[in-house]
């Protein structure tokens, strides 16, 4: 008997206009695994990651969470109970770290979980604490965002995601805007997450680090995944000349 999967994507097709910036895709993904999505730029990979959440609505097409159809066609006050509801079981770090500069990283984390389930002070502070430790940053709980480095920021935009105790992380493109020494830091953090066994779909440039973490690695081009495979596949042996022309691209570049 086949596993269910733990996140369904079925026939997601995104447009704007005449635009088709995805097209027909259906993506499964198992409890527990790691997938990174790779392509040059404008092939769709973030979109179609901030559909996963709702975040970039789509056209037609069906997200599916366990048992939960994450885009329902709701009136607006049930889908704006339901989305909130979903996106909390949903964590999501994007390439800029959106940390509200005046508040702590303390309050940075703090704010959701006091809000949207309702902890105390102490449950909010004893959670942010352990997912600060969780990725390096407890020393710096009272700092502001502005007395932090790049790498310093991500961690903590990735420990606020974690804060809401949430059932699959989204990363999109979390190392691009980061100085090369700070990327390895945040892909610590990440790596540990992956030893964890935390579901994650990463959009990644880092070609290293979806070879070296990842289950599964999915190449798109042109709003569609022109082939899908483990990684030691997928890089070593590519089935279609545009994921070829691709790597042979991006690790030239890598080497120089």
């Amino acid at each position: 008997m086949t596993e269910k999967p733990f996140i369904d994507i079925r026939h997601a097709a995104k447009s704007y206009g005449a635009l088709e910036v995805l097209k027909d895709i259906s993506l499964q993904v198992q409890k527990g695994q790691i997938v990174a999505i790779i392509g040059p730029s404008g092939s769709g990979k973030s979109t179609l990651l901030r559909a996963i959440n709702d975040l970039d609505p789509l056209t037609s097409g069906e997200v599916w969470l366990e048992d939960m159809l994450v885009n329902k066609p709701l009136s607006p006050r049930q889908y704006e109970r339901h989305i909130n509801q979903m996106r909390q079981q949903i964590g999501m770090v994007f390439q800029h770290f959106n940390l509200f500069p005046h508040l702590t990283v303390r309050g940075n984390i703090t704010l959701a979980p006091k809000m949207l389930k309702k902890l105390s002070d102490a449950e909010a502070n004893a959670l942010a604490e352990r997912q600060l430790a969780h990725v390096g940053m407890l020393d710096r709980i009272d700092y502001y965002p502005s007395q932090l480095s790049g790498g310093q920021k991500q961690r903590v935009a990735i420990a606020r995601a974690l804060a809401m105790e949430p059932k699959v992380m989204l990363f999109d493109e979390v190392t691009s805007a980061l100085d090369p020494e700070l990327v390895e830091e945040v892909n610590l953090a990440m790596k540990k997450l992956a030893e964890e066994h935390m579901t994650m779909i990463i959009v990644t440039h880092e070609m290293g680090f979806a070879q070296d973490v990842c289950d599964r690695v999915l190449f798109m081009d042109q709003g569609v995944v022109v082939e899908e495979g483990p990684p030691e596949v997928i890089f070593r042996a590519p089935k279609h000349e545009r994921t070829r022309n691709f790597l042979r691209k991006h690790l030239q570049g890598n080497a120089q």
